[in-house]
């Protein structure tokens, strides 16, 4: 089973099942959580829930394997063991790790493609191992239990903008994601009125290389969605630029009074792939 890795991935309590289906169709992928959206109390009901959309063996469960992520307690906790034997009995086969903090964890997840979460002090500097690790498929990023891990009180200033420590979490995490060829998560933003405030930080995700944004809202999936489409103007700009470089056929050339080469020549692919557009091949001869 391939996982369909989007650009908006929408959490969703796992003990909440009258919500499973509206999120699925919102974003490209749902995560049900077993874990902070969760109260104690309720973890067992949540697993019961799962099993229940599921159905009995054979029949169509209700979500999508494909799109569905499962996020499980942290390796070492009291629910940890109790939610992989809920896993045992579904079809969902991607999880993801509340908490990561080393590669060693991971094993516990072996035979599961995981999306490590690195949440913690210790986790964001143990990112590279965990993202090298072979079941690992992503790395996302969490910047409130990150910050409660330093002592902290906030990830964000009063302006609304990210503390430097949380930025350098959040570059620390995506640059050891790509490093190892695997996807980057960016963090959700929990200010659900503040749409133009997502749109922003969404747009920033996508120049910066994140492959996806979680959410914790429906309404931010569309949100996220757009900031990941280019637009025609972009997808022009591309086509024109990428069209210029196959008819010159050299390392490097000027294109309307710039300089173009390869790392340039790569943004406007990147573009063409968001756009799910063919890549323009060269002019043919007195075209």
């Amino acid at each position: 089973m391939t996982f369909v890795m989007g650009p908006a991935l929408l959490f969703c309590p796992a003990d909440r099942p009258e919500r499973y289906r509206k999120a699925a169709e919102r974003a490209d992928a749902v995560i049900l959580d077993l874990e902070d959206a969760v109260a104690p109390a309720d973890k067992q009901r949540a697993r019961g829930a799962i099993l229940a959309q599921v159905g009995t063996t054979g029949e169509v469960p209700e979500l999508d394997p494909s799109r569905t992520i499962v996020r499980v307690n942290p390796v070492g906790s009291a629910e940890f063991g109790k939610d992989l034997h809920c896993l045992a009995h579904t079809p969902y086969r991607t999880v993801m790790l509340a908490k990561a903090e080393s590669p060693e964890q991971l094993k516990a997840l072996e035979g599961y493609h995981v999306v490590a979460l690195c949440e913690t002090a210790l986790g964001v500097l143990n990112a590279p191992a965990i993202a090298a690790a072979p079941n690992v498929v992503a790395l996302m990023w969490g910047a409130e239990d990150l910050l409660a891990t330093l002592g902290g009180t906030s990830s964000r200033t009063d302006d609304g903008g990210y503390r430097a420590v949380a930025l350098h979490a959040r570059s620390s995490v995506l640059l050891a994601a790509r490093a190892h060829g695997k996807q980057a998560v960016d963090a959700v933003y929990v200010n659900i009125p503040d749409t133009d405030g997502l749109a922003a930080e969404a747009a920033d995700a996508v120049a910066s290389g994140f492959g996806s944004k979680a959410c914790i809202h429906p309404s931010q999936a569309a949100v996220v969605r757009a900031a990941y489409a280019p637009s025609e103007a972009d997808v022009a700009a591309a086509t024109d630029l990428l069209r210029a470089a196959a008819d010159a056929g050299s390392g490097v050339f000027q294109h309307q009074g710039k300089m173009i080469d390869g790392p340039i020549l790569r943004h406007a692919e990147q573009i063409m792939r968001r756009a799910g557009r063919d890549l323009p091949q060269p002019a043919q001869p007195g075209a």
